[in-house]
């Protein structure tokens, strides 16, 4: 029996042929392309490039997807950085640090440590891929419904803790979050929630429209309203390469991340929504220079990338061995392999092991063309900060409602976007945190389910939420995450104590 390492020398022996090369290129530049514009993510450029393979055979056409997947997600951090506007749900962590360095005139050094950190990412993530496939797959199997519900849980709390002016401002954002989250059709008792009668919000709001009014309209608004207050100079694009003092402080972010964010792509999660928070929160907890926090630190935009491009990798994991897809790329991705006649799962190792093993080769080839293609577009990325902001604001509303209606091709879809863009704005004024509503109305769902199966399974019995080890030792480390603050409380005014007499000490010497 051949080896894993074998198998991959034959997958890049199928990649590294010229017509496959142009597909991974391609991917690599729609990806970014795409996920540059606001609202329009690679799952929506997967979805719409299906069609147009039907003509390929299947491992060109995964190729590009492959390429599709990882440049939409660093194009995605571009909009993030520079614009304050994720152009996908991943991308959301890279606006807290990456938008106020780009602010400063630090765009190009932000971007250039998403894109370092996006490659390293991938390599690490796809490496592990190919060398744990088989053992992490079978630990995602024995996770059950109240492991997923902790996890989520600890997503929530984490976030609300480490983000706004306060935690009750936090807490106020989660809450509408997950009011958003609940407006459609329950899905275990088929009755409609907040629809107001409406049919067309019976389906939910999508996440997309959310996240887009949020950010872009929220944004777009409140700057036409600071407009008139501030200078309105073009902000310096800066020098394009990363110093020694941010190579520093990036090299461990960079290698932390893939750590937090690999394992969490392989499990059905979330995809990379919760590693990126969580790989934020660690940064900062970690940092040296916290008091750089919300106002631009570095760190904070080379470890959430390089979890999220990690959690790629590691998304694949669980579609390609068990067939389960736990984002919604992955999902897309599913719809091609059964376009194709191909069902995921534990056998597809052995029935189509040269299509997965040159997948796996152009992960690698993609990842390295993708930091060829953007490590030196950096400076230019960042000169779209150079347009007027009366022209770039009012370009992000005309592609922001374009994504939105994209979406599901309703008018609807349109108002509930100014909407919610509207509560963005609110949210601005009034100090709330944008960030927890955000992972409140992805995961709030997800979590609402969860819970509800996990109370099935016990009879409705509230142990049945913390019955396993794995769920345990989370609620361990959310219960730490709430009580940190009264605990610190206690340690710098005991040194401060130690200080002073210490000084008294001196004193009474004296």
């Amino acid at each position: 029996m051949e080896s894993s390492f074998d198998l991959l020398m034959q997958g890049f022996a199928t990649a590294l042929t010229p017509m496959n090369l142009v597909w991974a290129a391609l991917g690599v530049l729609l990806g970014t392309a795409i996920g540059v514009l606001p609202g329009i993510g690679p799952a929506m450029a997967v979805a719409l490039l299906l069609p147009v393979t039907y003509a390929l055979e299947p491992t060109g056409a995964f190729i590009m997807f492959a390429g599709i997947y990882f440049g939409g997600m660093f194009g995605g951090s571009t909009t993030s950085i520079l614009l304050n506007t994720p152009g996908e749900s991943a991308a959301v962590v890279a606006a807290m640090e990456g938008n106020p360095m780009a602010r400063k005139g630090r765009g190009s050094q932000a971007l250039a440590a998403a894109a370092i950190g996006h490659f390293i990412g991938a390599l690490i993530g796809i490496t592990l891929l190919t060398l744990l496939a088989p053992t992490v797959a079978s630990v995602a199997v024995n996770i059950g419904a109240p492991d997923y519900l902790a996890v989520m849980v600890l997503a929530f709390i984490a976030v609300t803790s480490v983000l706004g002016s306060s935690r009750i401002r936090g807490f106020a954002s989660l809450l509408i979050g997950l009011t958003i989250g609940l407006i459609g059709l329950d899905e275990m008792t088929g009755q409609q929630r907040l629809t107001f009668g409406l049919l067309p919000l019976a389906d939910g709001i999508d996440v997309v429209i959310v996240a887009v009014g949020l950010f872009a309209i929220g944004e777009s608004l409140w700057v036409a309203a600071h407009l008139r207050h501030t200078s309105g100079k073009p902000i310096p694009v800066g020098r394009p390469w990363l110093g020694k003092e941010d190579l520093r402080r990036s090299w461990k972010p960079w290698l932390r991340g893939p750590v937090i964010g690999f394992p969490f792509g392989a499990i059905p999660a979330g995809g990379a929504e919760i590693p990126t928070f969580l790989s934020y929160v660690t940064e900062k907890r970690l940092s040296r220079h916290k008091d750089e926090f919300g106002k631009g630190a570095i760190e904070g935009v080379a470890g959430p990338e390089a979890t999220a491009s990690a959690s790629a990798a590691g998304t694949m994991v669980s579609m390609l061995t068990l067939g389960l897809p736990t984002t919604a790329v992955a999902a897309v991705m599913l719809a091609a392999f059964q376009q194709y006649g191909i069902q995921p799962g534990p056998l597809l190792f052995q029935r189509e092991s040269d299509l997965v093993w040159a997948l796996i080769a152009s992960m690698f080839i993609g990842s390295v063309l993708l930091l060829v293609l953007n490590l030196p577009l950096a400076p230019v990325w960042a000169k779209l900060l150079q347009i007027p902001r009366p022209y770039l604001y009012a370009g992000i509303l005309f592609f922001a409602s374009i994504g939105a209606y994209a979406v599901g091709g309703s008018s609807l879809d349109l108002l509930v976007l100014f909407i919610v863009g509207l509560i963005g704005f609110a949210m601005r004024r009034y100090g709330l945190p944008v960030l927890p509503a955000i992972i409140a109305v992805i995961l709030g769902p997800t979590a609402e389910q969860q819970m509800r199966r996990a109370l099935q399974i016990s009879d409705g019995q509230v142990i049945g939420l913390v019955n396993t080890p794995f769920s345990l030792t989370v609620y361990a480390v959310v219960l730490l995450i709430l009580a940190w603050p009264l605990l610190a409380r206690f340690l710098p005014r005991r040194k401060a104590v130690d200080q002073e007499r210490e000084r008294d000490e001196d004193r009474t010497e004296v």
